[in-house]
């Protein structure tokens, strides 16, 4: 597969007729529940509702006046991320059947109809943003920016061209937190911007450390990812890199507290310690493995913390 392919050839390549098994499709519930990726739209609540708890915090309202506000910017958010989590499904099926992480998915197996994906991923995100804009225009905005550059920037064109796909689409992952508290506060006090800083520079090393884990099923796809491209040094540098940037930003979330402050440069210098052992690593694999996981425990204490001190 080419680097320089285009959007518009990526999108004919994805609709072409008779590519995949999709006859006597049998879908049930829990196809439909893995073509959402559920596990991406529950860790991604943790942040809106970190996002939205912390606006009616520090805008000095009530928690059970904004009650009603907070549950639908939670609803409306995981109706977003799972309507594009479908779309990513129905465009990717011609990829996904060439790797062994997602060879399995309803789309790939035929189990549910690339009609039905597409429709349930436009259906998903129109309701999301429909709910969005119940409580703010600002988070509906917020939530279109997020699809848009997820299913559109993302999947259809960087995935496919550029190994800086990772980073761009990490703008995309970033938005939670801040549709939460626009959906409380929509003139986004500058804590807010701060989480979103938190969750744009935690997503390279979280994904590459992926990417590194699944190089040759990438490879064999064709999709151009930092460790395909440029190897596995290059891809620890730069996950590295990323870390480093993130602890002095969790920092700047001091007010919040000692117990917040320590935690949070404890956790980082931790990572940080972990990623710089990895320039002397012998098991590159085993390495980006720690990565992954230390990166999904650190995202959910960091923002579970946050909400618990300052209830």
């Amino acid at each position: 597969m080419s680097k320089t392919e285009t959007t518009l050839g990526a999108a004919d390549k994805v609709v072409k007729p008779n590519s995949l098994t999709e006859a006597n499709p049998a879908g049930t519930w829990r196809d439909y529940l893995t073509l959402a990726k559920m596990g991406i739209v529950i860790s991604n609540l943790i942040t809106v509702f970190a996002g939205s708890f912390l606006a009616i915090k520090y805008n000095h309202l009530l928690f059970m006046d904004k009650l009603a506000v907070l549950s639908l910017a939670v609803l409306g958010s995981a109706l977003v991320i799972a309507g594009g989590c479908s779309l990513n499904n129905y465009i990717d099926r011609d990829i996904d059947g060439l790797m062994e992480r997602t060879k399995e998915r309803p789309t790939v197996t035929g189990k549910i109809e690339a009609n039905q994906a597409l429709w349930m991923g436009i259906i998903l995100s129109a309701l999301g943003v429909i709910f969005l804009a119940m409580t703010t225009l600002t988070a509906a905005v917020f939530g279109l920016i997020g699809l848009f550059v997820y299913v559109a920037v993302y999947t259809m064109w960087l995935k496919r061209t550029h190994s800086i796909n990772t980073v761009i689409g990490g703008i995309s992952g970033a938005m939670p937190p801040l549709i939460g508290w626009a959906a409380v506060d929509p003139g986004l006090a500058h804590t807010a911007w701060i989480l979103f800083l938190i969750m744009f520079l935690w997503q390279p090393p979280h994904f590459l450390a992926l990417a590194m884990k699944r190089c040759e099923e990438y490879r064999n796809a064709g999709i151009p990812m930092l460790p395909v491209v440029s190897g596995f040094r290059m891809t620890k540098r730069q996950m590295i890199w990323y870390v480093s940037a993130l602890i002095p930003v969790s920092l700047y979330l001091y007010p919040f507290g000692k117990v917040y402050t320590i935690l949070a440069a404890i956790m980082g210098l931790c990572w940080l310690a972990l990623g710089l052992s990895g320039l002397r690593s012998t098991n590159d694999i085993k390495w980006a493995r720690q990565m992954f996981v230390y990166s999904l425990n650190y995202l959910t204490i960091l923002f579970v913390a946050m909400i618990l001190v300052n209830i």
